[in-house]
């Protein structure tokens, strides 16, 4: 079975050399990568990529910068195979995560999103499990071992607090083909297609077994949108358009969770003094008016 990882890129050139390596020491060998790279402003950067020299490498730049949401559907559009990974550009395949995730899909056929274990570093490299991981692991499913979750129940755990690392998904290409990122979210947009997905009759496999390494970067979009506010800008829209499209669905406990959001206004919370210290004015109202709104 061959999987399509898909490479939308833009960022740290370094950090990306480091990700496309841990993805072609894989032990599963059957895949393909498809870096599609969103006009990062450096010249040396096709003729690395020529210099792998390597049949499951495809290479392409945009002409023009797409932004994440679009470069992402770009990405969907051009995997072909059954299973398929929207692979981070500063993230870290462990070697065993694509012999992982198609065991885990051959086992598992109902089950269409997949979630390994995840380890947390930071952009050295160190550990960088911190605040936001902690709460991952408050919110994730307990239990042990791989186990499926799907309805309203994935779509209440989900909407309580965001557990997944959305590069380190593996997908059934044709839930995410058919289903698709919406546009209009930059931030949101692994969770809503998740939860859209769940929406649809799509279940989710958790397992432990660690099998990928995310990168916690500071510098990161949703960290930048995060400390100036605009993020919740776009959650809080988020948050209304699921609970109206689940109160519609007759999941009337998901519909008020997500009203509620009680994970994103404590997000929020934890910035706002940040913001008052340093005098951000903007950020400052943008943290109020989540938390109260």
């Amino acid at each position: 079975m061959t999987v399509d990882v898909l490479f939308p890129y833009y960022g740290d050139v370094e950090l990306m050399k480091l990700a496309v390596h841990s993805v072609l020491r894989q032990s599963y060998s059957d895949f393909n990568l498809i870096v599609v790279d969103d006009g990062y402003p450096d010249d040396s950067i096709p003729g690395w990529f020529a210099s792998l020299n390597d049949a499951r490498v495809s290479y392409e730049r945009n002409e023009h910068n797409l932004g994440a949401n679009a470069n992402y559907r770009k990405c969907v559009d051009k995997a072909t195979n059954d299973l398929m990974v929207m692979m981070g550009a500063d993230d870290i395949m462990l070697p065993n995560y694509l012999e992982w995730l198609v065991t885990r899909a051959e086992a598992h056929p109902e089950a269409v999103i997949f979630q390994p274990g995840v380890v947390v570093i930071d952009q050295n490299g160190a550990s960088g499990h911190g605040l936001v991981d902690n709460l991952k692991d408050i919110y994730r499913p307990r239990g042990s071992g791989a186990r499926v979750l799907s309805g309203e129940t994935l779509a209440i755990s989900l909407l309580r607090g965001n557990w997944m690392y959305f590069p380190s998904l593996g997908w059934r290409t044709e839930m995410v083909k058919r289903t698709g990122f919406r546009q209009g979210y930059d931030v949101v947009q692994d969770l809503c297609l998740a939860l859209d997905v769940a929406m649809q009759g799509g279940s989710l496999l958790l397992d432990d077994e660690l099998a990928f390494m995310y990168r916690r970067f500071s510098g990161s979009d949703s960290s930048v949108r995060a400390l100036s506010g605009t993020r919740f800008d776009e959650e809080r829209r988020f948050f209304t358009t699921m609970a109206d499209e689940m109160e519609a669905l007759g999941w009337a406990r998901a519909a008020r969770t997500a009203r509620l959001h009680l994970s994103s206004r404590l997000h929020a919370g934890s910035l706002l003094p940040r913001a008052v210290v340093k005098g951000n004015m903007t950020g400052t109202r943008n943290f109020v008016r989540h938390i109260v709104k």
